[in-house]
């Protein structure tokens, strides 16, 4: 074999490399990107009917606060009109199963009695109420109390938003849907807007009517019911006077504007409300 000279070396290199010029590159391949079906899929969030379905399986079990966290994240996930009355139903039955019995709750805290306790002075310490504590720790006689005693008490705070124009109130518990009701707000208009505050509780309230007269508890003409809830008005709302939240005797005037202007419910239900919300609740009224 015979060797290249130096010339005809460089004469080879020089067409090689021309020829390399000459050729077209060869394509690279695109990247391609993963379908957009998978990306959702892959990120895709649970359903409120699939959180409704293991709220439902979490309440067999037994599990409770797990269940209502379901229920909570099928509300948030912004479920059709029959679905939210369905999930509303379901959240608010085991929101008051878990606050009336001593189940642990995120809202409840563990309270040891100490000396000078009494179950009215923890109820105000906490921001709840004396019934709520009493039933929700099955006290069988809760004027004597000793120390050294634990209590689960709700800690959390209820808050009450009125919709005129629904004829509903809802009360949430730190923010977090509880209970929705049906009442009755006031005929031509007369409910007034505004934030207020609740600032008396009184079981089976007498009524005064307009011309002085007092009407007796029990009495068909006291169109307060079995609870009355007076409400103070805050903030920039007009300092009117003697609205509340009441019972009725009348509860064919519920989902109606018929009363003179305060909020109506159903004693049943003003009854179970009076229980949940203690002075300083928040009430806001909205058209």
């Amino acid at each position: 074999m015979k060797c290249l000279t130096g010339f005809a070396l460089v004469g080879v290199l020089s067409c090689q490399w021309l020829l390399a010029q000459a050729l077209p590159e060869a394509p690279v391949a695109p990247l391609v990107a993963p379908p957009a079906e998978a990306a959702v899929a892959t990120n895709a969030l649970p359903s409120a009917d699939q959180l409704a379905d293991e709220a439902d399986s979490l309440i067999k079990a037994g599990k409770l606060s797990e269940a209502r966290e379901k229920w909570l994240g099928a509300l948030a996930a912004n479920p059709d009109d029959a679905l939210r009355g369905k999930v509303e139903s379901k959240l608010a039955a085991v929101n008051l199963e878990l606050i009336r019995k001593p189940w642990p709750m995120a809202e409840k805290v563990d309270y040891v009695v100490q000396a000078g306790d009494s179950v009215k002075s923890i109820a105000s310490k906490n921001g709840t109420t004396v019934e709520l504590i009493v039933q929700a720790n099955e006290l069988k006689r809760p004027d004597v109390i000793y120390p050294g005693k634990r209590l689960r008490v709700f800690g959390g705070k209820m808050a009450i938003v009125v919709s005129k124009a629904r004829n509903d109130l809802l009360l949430t518990a730190n923010g977090r849907f509880f209970k929705r009701y049906r009442v009755g707000t006031g005929k031509y208009d007369r409910t007034p807007l505004g934030t207020f505050v609740v600032n008396d509780r009184i079981k089976e309230p007498v009524w005064w009517r307009d011309d002085g007269k007092t009407v007796p508890f029990g009495d068909k003409e006291n169109i307060l019911g079995t609870r009355w809830m007076a409400m103070k008005a805050t903030g920039a709302t007009p300092a009117v006077t003697g609205y509340g939240i009441h019972g009725t005797w009348d509860n064919d005037s519920i989902g109606k504007s018929e009363s003179a202007g305060c909020i109506r419910m159903k004693n049943e239900d003003v009854e179970e409300l009076f229980e949940l919300v203690p002075i300083g609740t928040s009430v806001t009224i909205r058209e």
